[in-house]
């Protein structure tokens, strides 16, 4: 106990002394919790729309209101002998509306109104959203201008729970907490590790009577501690600045929160131990950790969309049973009943990754 209590001591003063390392614990996270705060957006707005009318009437002139009302679509000007081609080319407008001469005549008469719409595709979800939103503003012209009745026997009442208000910023910012509180402390843990094999002081400990368990539980809790620290720092200023509060049990995000900073550190740990220089560590963390956490994770796209056999790789991101965890905390407020299989499936991560390093670290302590 007093050798992994020294090496705990070490770890913490040495951390104290590196104002990099300080920086790269503290400052950048909060930087990535910014970024990707304010930065991701779900929800397509302020599309660029040009819309050319030949009819010229109060009937066309409504319809068109009708599409900037939804302030969705951003009105858009251009000139030249093709202004709605060239727009969409010159990528200044993602959507073009051509009302043809005779739209109002239609109208009137209860015959079919053509109008034509021309979609950028260029992104996908981007044109499904202008397709369904023009269609809905149609459907609705329609229905004012008396073309359309509805006398359906069935009435959906539709009810938005947990998000009512629809704040992308509920459903970012915990997932943004699992991206930053997995890659930085495994960063910082991976570092430590390495940094005492370039500086030599591993063999020194190679040499020692300490073993390999008390080893990393001494490095482990020290980087442990920075971790519940960052995870302090970063959920209260999200907290702050995106107003994301606390609905669920706050007994699962504390159990849950610990598990995972554990894991983080335990995979850095795995990482530093495998790597020979700070270069290939941080590179190996980087793109293993980061990129699985990013997009293998349910942060951003749905886990249901990963084609197979990619969608075999999210059972094996840690990243992506936190994210269940904050987003019940945060959002959901479900408890112990919705993320139960999340907890323990991180124990099962903590106790693979540990005795993986052990046992690599075991080896290197055996005398050649």
């Amino acid at each position: 106990m007093k050798r992994i209590f020294a090496q705990f001591t070490k770890e913490l003063v040495q951390f104290q002394r590196d104002r990099l390392t300080l920086g790269l614990a503290f400052i950048l996270p909060f930087m990535t919790l910014l970024i990707f705060g304010f930065a991701i957006r779900l929800e397509s707005k302020n599309i660029p729309l040009i819309v050319q009318d030949f009819n010229r009437t109060n009937i066309s002139s409504s319809y068109i209101e009708r599409l900037y009302a939804t302030n969705q679509f951003m009105p858009t000007q251009w000139s030249g002998n093709d202004p709605v081609r060239d727009a969409i080319d010159r990528g200044i407008a993602k959507a073009a509306v051509i009302i043809p001469p005779q739209f109002s005549r239609d109208v009137q008469a209860g015959r079919n109104a053509t109008v034509q719409v021309l979609i950028d595709a260029t992104d996908v979800n981007n044109a499904r959203v202008i397709k369904n939103s023009i269609q809905r503003v149609t459907n609705f012209f329609m229905q004012e201008q008396g073309l359309i009745t509805f006398n359906n026997s069935v009435t959906p009442q539709i009810r938005l729970w947990f998000n009512p208000g629809r704040l992308e910023s509920l459903y970012i910012v915990p997932g943004v907490y699992a991206v930053v509180l997995w890659i930085f402390p495994s960063l910082l843990t991976a570092i430590s590790m390495v940094r005492e094999k370039e500086k030599g002081t591993i063999l020194q400990l190679y040499a020692s009577s300490i073993s390999a368990t008390e080893l990393l539980l001494g490095k482990g809790l020290a980087y442990l501690l920075i971790a519940i620290l960052q995870a302090f720092v970063v959920m209260g200023l999200g907290s702050l600045i995106f107003q994301v509060r606390l609905v669920g049990d706050s007994i699962t995000l504390l159990i849950g929160t610990l598990l995972f900073l554990t894991d983080s550190v335990l995979f850095g740990l795995l990482f530093g131990v495998r790597s020979s220089n700070q270069n290939a560590a941080v590179q190996s963390v980087s793109v293993i950790g980061f990129v699985t956490s990013l997009l293998l994770s349910g942060f951003i796209y749905p886990i249901s969309n990963i084609p197979f056999p990619i969608s075999l790789m999210p059972n094996i991101v840690p990243a992506r049973y936190f994210i269940d965890i904050t987003r019940d905390a945060f959002v959901r407020g479900t408890g112990w009943a919705g993320v139960w299989f999340d907890i323990v499936v991180l124990i099962v991560f903590g106790l693979v990754f540990f005795n993986i390093t052990r046992r690599a670290l075991g080896r290197m302590q055996l005398p050649y």
